[in-house]
């Protein structure tokens, strides 16, 4: 299947080497589906669903998706940068999304706000994310690259964050109960606190 049309539902189907720069697309739905080497910056995708799918090496940067929903979709050493994640369509009862990325870069992105127990985000550069006000609590963020994201009355509650590194997370404007963080990265949250460590 190399098509996609407005308003259609598309099951079990995969799309390979698509590239559809700059898309247009409205009230389409994806189930099962697996996305190939595909290419769609800039494109949008408004008020569709995508719904136990996976992206492979695809290109999604300055994707917008308003009223999309997105559950149990799994992108996989995928290209992501400046995608606005609060425009999507996150209903109240699904607490975690299953969402997952894995060796993917994810620049610039904005989760803000939103709630998204359980994320998964493993060996991912997210470098200038907003994660702002966000409800991250028994996520699973290990070996990524946080450089100059924001964390600020973040709920990081039960999460995991093994392995990460340059993260800025005040200890006080931050949940942090039961988080898990390497030895010498939790060093980090000290300096949050403006003292001085010595040997």
């Amino acid at each position: 299947m190399q098509n996609i049309e407005d308003g259609e539902t598309y099951i079990d189907q995969t799309f390979s080497r698509l590239s559809l720069i700059n898309g247009d697309f409205s009230c389409v739905e994806f189930e099962g589906c697996t996305f190939e080497h595909c290419d769609f910056s800039s494109a949008v995708f408004a008020r569709g669903k995508f719904i136990d799918c996976t992206f492979k090496h695809c290109n999604l940067s300055l994707m917008r998706v308003p009223s999309t929903r997105w559950f149990g979709v799994a992108f996989s050493e995928c290209k992501l940068v400046g995608v606005d994640w609060t425009k999507a369509d996150w209903p109240a009862f699904h607490l975690d999304s299953e969402l997952s990325f894995q060796h993917c870069i994810l620049n610039d992105a904005s989760f803000f706000g939103l709630t998204l127990q359980g994320l998964r985000l493993e060996e991912c550069k997210c470098h200038e994310v907003d994660f702002r006000e966000g409800n991250f609590s028994k996520a699973s963020l290990t070996h990524c690259d946080f450089t100059n994201s924001v964390f600020m009355r973040t709920n990081l509650q039960g999460a995991d964050l093994t392995e990460s590194e340059n993260f800025n997370i005040h200890v006080l404007e931050n949940k942090l109960d039961n988080a898990t963080f390497s030895r010498f990265a939790a060093l980090d949250l000290l300096y949050s606190l403006n003292i001085e460590l010595v040997d």
